[in-house]
């Protein structure tokens, strides 16, 4: 006697009916989040993704007249030109300088400032702190450099008028290239140092208060606290912040620098950005501009890839 395969298979699963009526109403009561999210998904999806399609003419002879299909195809004409040219090894030290000043003394800033905050006791002075630290940083790039001007203009500056009356030598800060990085850097600290702790502070406010408690009982002094409990809970921020921050290493502030840049401090404060600007911009280049945003873009996202392997390899949580 022959078994059919259909006798010996096992019956399909049946959900019960509960749960396939309650599959449609899970969609349903999902959709004031999703409606949440679309905004922020349109963002990224219009300004960020369809631009991508305009990076073709940086292989191109763009002319916006012809539009993208038929302004005359170069190749990689663009970029060749910009490494010939004779200004590249001048921008790249520039903006590789400003970048590893920023990694070595900006981004340690807002983790040293939320510590020292997290250690304070008293809420009303942790409260008044933290907000006249975070004021700058709602300061356009112009006011705190015309307060810069105002402040240190050789001739008319307040602070080197004040110094002449006592007899002091003039400070020329903003026209001697030696004080330009850093004046950059200084500026970069007091504007955004407030505002970058908060993701530290954050992260400071997720620690259990117990593990302070039992450090205390077993003797551990405040130096210690911060070594052993404070530091290993920010350890997994600070390394991903770290990595996307390699990942705006050819990216200085184009504003800030333009503001700051002089006919006196052109030689070290010329970086990709202004660079951009001044001959790609302003003279209509566009496909040589987009070249140059390309270049800068390969550089972070190869960094952003090592850095994140050797993370990994450290056994530390990367970016993805």
């Amino acid at each position: 006697m022959r078994i059919s395969k259909e006798a010996t298979s096992p019956a399909p699963k049946m959900l019960p009916e509960g749960a396939r009526s309650r599959r449609p109403l899970q969609w349903k009561r999902g959709i004031p989040m999703y409606l949440m999210i679309l905004p922020g998904l349109l963002f990224f999806v219009i300004f960020k993704y369809v631009p991508m399609g305009g990076l073709v003419i940086a292989f191109q002879e763009y002319d916006p007249f012809d539009g993208f299909l038929h302004s005359a195809w170069i190749g990689f004409d663009n970029f060749q030109r910009l490494f010939t040219d004779p200004d590249f090894w001048t921008l790249l030290r520039n903006t590789i300088l400003l970048s590893g000043l920023n990694l070595f003394l900006f981004f340690p800033a807002p983790i040293l400032f939320a510590i020292l905050l997290n250690e304070v006791g008293r809420a009303w002075f942790r409260r008044t702190v933290q907000t006249i630290i975070y004021l700058p940083h709602f300061l356009s790039w112009v006011i705190v450099v015309s307060i810069t001007v105002v402040l240190f203009a050789t001739q008319e500056g307040g602070i080197n008028k004040l110094l002449d009356s006592w007899g002091f030598a003039r400070i020329e800060l903003l026209t001697n290239a030696d004080y330009f990085r850093f004046l950059y850097v200084s500026q970069n600290i007091w504007k955004e140092t407030g505002w970058n702790a908060i993701i530290f502070l954050a992260a400071l406010a997720a620690v259990d208060p117990t593990l302070y408690e039992a450090a205390v009982v077993d003797g551990a002094n405040r130096w210690k606290q911060v070594w052993h409990i404070t530091l290993p809970a920010l350890k997994s921020t600070i390394v991903i912040l770290f990595i996307l921050r390699l990942g705006q290493v050819m990216e200085l502030g184009f504003e800030h620098v333009l503001l700051l840049q002089n006919p006196v401090n052109l030689e070290v404060a010329d970086v990709f950005d202004t660079y951009v600007y001044r001959n790609g911009v302003l003279q209509g280049n566009f496909s040589y501009s987009t070249a140059v945003g390309i270049f800068k873009s390969a550089i972070g996202l190869i960094l952003i890839l090592l850095a994140n392997r050797l993370a990994k390899a450290f056994g530390q949580e990367g970016v993805y």
